[in-house]
């Protein structure tokens, strides 16, 4: 069953923060030049790219690849295959390893969310092969999981050799494909735990504590930056993924072979500036919020239920555009009991001036248990009646 759902857009701009007319109607190409090999800037809801260089040139990303091993040890824990309080032995290899690190020792045992966090803090290389070895046994094990999800995410030009970024041939990835990774990773909660944290002393099981420091400084000095991922090596030149958040709209922005720090940042300042005076996001479905429609469900006492988008349906436009949006609710025709809170019942999309910019699925907001042979009884005896 399909509903349309008409919205104005001039409606739903109303009340925004106004902005200088020529800022909003120049293009990005006109006003951004970040001094690096590659960029990327899109917003974090929809995807929807505002600027790009070079944005899928296979070029080397350093520490960035800590992304993706970040987004795999999130996961683990999502799917119940590892747990962030479950103790991980720190093996020889793992202690080993160079650059960037928090010392951990051999023979030692942290938890996964001390792992986590000195990953996504300080670039930890030993952390990010403990946990590596952990979850799949070994490094070169773990790094087939890295390339397989890339490929589930779309990361066409991205190929990983080990799971620290740290130099090995072939290695590389592209702005864009850093910005997929961003994306994935950071739909996980619980890394906002973690990359807001500037100055922390990290404490070993022995006593010892080493002092870990955020190395993107961009959380400190630029209002909405929650979250990144730095990485620097000769080949790969000075890079940084970063995310900020003003109002409902998050953005991804990605550097990658600058020739110095402060031009890595500045960079990636320039297209966060740009993207929020000149862009807007307007959640036109709210997830949660349940939907006027309700699902049919056979086969139980309870004819229908209530229903709630999963995640929003939002807007992600420049500041004054004019349009049309129609939301297309389809809800499935052939639900049977029993149905529980939180089962898939259908989806909605969300179209502008007739192209479809989003999509959500649609979540039972009530359970509807089988019909028990009473409820049948009664309900025979009230269709006599």
């Amino acid at each position: 069953m399909k509903k349309l759902l008409c919205f104005s857009l001039a409606a739903i701009a109303a009340g925004s923060m106004m902005v200088p007319a020529g800022k909003i109607t120049a293009k990005a190409e006109e006003v951004l030049s970040p001094a690096c090999k590659a960029a990327y800037l899109c917003d974090d809801t929809t995807g929807t790219k505002v600027y790009s260089k070079e944005e899928t040139k296979q070029l080397p990303i350093a520490s960035m690849c800590k992304i993706m091993t970040l987004l795999l040890s999130f996961e683990a824990v999502e799917s119940g295959e590892l747990a962030y309080d479950e103790m991980i032995t720190v093996s020889e290899n793992a202690s080993g390893m160079g650059g960037s690190q928090v010392f951990l020792d051999a023979g030692l045992s942290y938890s996964a969310e001390q792992l986590m966090k000195t990953v996504a803090v300080c670039s930890a290389n030993d952390s990010c092969v403990a946990l590596a070895e952990r979850i799949a046994g070994s490094e070169a094990g773990f790094v087939a999981r890295m390339n397989e999800r890339a490929k589930e995410l779309g990361a066409e030009n991205t190929l990983f050799a080990n799971c620290t970024g740290l130099p090995k041939e072939p290695q590389y990835s592209c702005a864009k494909d850093v910005a997929l990774m961003l994306r994935a990773m950071i739909s996980h909660k619980k890394y906002f735990e973690f990359s807001k944290i500037w100055l922390e002393d990290f404490a070993h099981p022995d006593g010892r504590t080493t002092s870990i420091t955020n190395t993107n400084k961009l959380i400190r000095s630029y209002d909405g930056c929650d979250g990144g991922k730095t990485g620097f090596t000769s080949e790969a030149g000075f890079c940084l993924a970063a995310t900020a958040k003003r109002g409902d709209t998050r953005l991804i922005s990605v550097v990658i072979g600058a020739d110095n720090s402060k031009s890595r940042f500045a960079g990636i300042t320039s297209m966060f500036d740009y993207a929020f005076n000149c862009y807007e996001t307007r959640a036109i479905l709210e997830a949660g919020k349940e939907l006027e429609e309700r699902a049919t469900v056979s086969g139980s006492r309870v004819k229908d239920v209530s229903v709630v988008a999963e995640h929003p349906l939002c807007a992600f436009t420049r500041r004054g555009e004019k349009g049309d949006f129609q939301v297309s609710v389809d809800l499935r025709s052939d639900l049977r009991a029993p149905l529980a809170k939180g089962d898939e019942v259908g989806s909605a999309s969300l179209y502008l001036n007739g192209v479809e910019v989003c999509v959500t699925r649609l979540l039972a907001n009530e359970d509807a248990p089988r019909m028990t042979w009473f409820d049948a009884l009664r309900e025979t005896v009230r269709q006599w009646q």
